[in-house]
This record gives structure tokens, C-alpha cells and sequence, in this order.
């Protein structure tokens, strides 16, 4: 998935934006003040978002808040059978940033297949052209 959301972001007419990834583990407070947009992936795992992302959030949240706010974010999920309570979760802290959600969120549940990698090259496309 995320393959396809960077060389979405990365499409003809959009090499003005400069695509960053991080993993979620190694994100900073930098990395998230620098950005003018995000876009966030996890799988979901029991229900909830990966521990990395949230390790992520917890990591930055004070430091990020209000100086963030009003910035665009997207997101993508993958389960085996259920991605609601990760999402949920997700835009509950992402709202608490003051983030707004730019996208609507790509979510897969099961195998990936076609139709899950074109809406996330959909996805990065879509974030980036909005940052132009």
C-alpha cells in the first residue's frame, strides 16, 4: 500500500512536492513540524492501530499541537477483518491535533488486490496535488 500511495504522490505534474516517508518508529517532532501534509498508514491490529503509530503520536502529540493544526492528513488501513476501530482511533488523536482529513481513508480488509493499490495511488496523488 504504501508503495502505491508514494508513487501516487510522486505522478506526472507533481514532482514539486517533495515525498517523504518515515516509519512510524523513527518519525519525530521535525519530521512532523517540517511537513505540510501527512498521510498515515497502519495495519489494524485487534482493532486498534499498529503500536508503532501510536508510539508515534504519543511521541509528538504535545510538541505538535496547534503549531500543526488546519493541516491536511490521508490515511490508509489494512486488516484481516476489520479496520473501523483503527480508524476511529486515528482520527480521534489526528482531531485532537487539530488535523484535517483530506481524503477519505483507503481501507482493505483481507488480501490486497488492484482495486486497494489504485485507490491509494489515488490517495498519494490526491494529497500531493492538494499541497501544490
Amino acid at each position: 500500500m504504501l508503495d502505491r500511495v508514494v508513487d501516487g504522490a510522486g505522478a506526472d505534474g507533481l514532482e514539486a512536492i517533495d515525498v517523504v516517508t518515515r516509519p512510524a518508529l523513527e518519525a519525530d517532532v521535525d519530521d512532523v513540524l517540517v511537513a505540510d501534509g501527512y498521510i498515515l498508514g497502519t495495519p489494524a491490529n485487534l482493532g486498534y492501530m499498529s503500536g508503532a503509530l501510536k508510539h508515534f503520536f504519543d511521541t509528538v502529540y504535545n510538541d505538535c499541537l496547534d503549531v500543526t493544526a488546519r493541516r491536511p492528513y490521508g490515511l490508509y488501513l489494512h486488516g484481516r477483518s476489520d479496520t473501523d476501530g483503527a480508524r476511529l482511533a486515528v482520527e480521534k488523536i489526528t482531531t485532537g491535533l487539530g488535523w484535517r482529513l483530506a481524503q477519505e481513508p483507503v481501507s482493505s480488509i483481507g488480501p490486497l488486490d488492484d482495486a486497494t493499490g489504485d485507490r491509494c495511488w489515488e490517495l498519494g496523488a490526491a494529497m500531493a496535488a492538494g499541497l501544490l
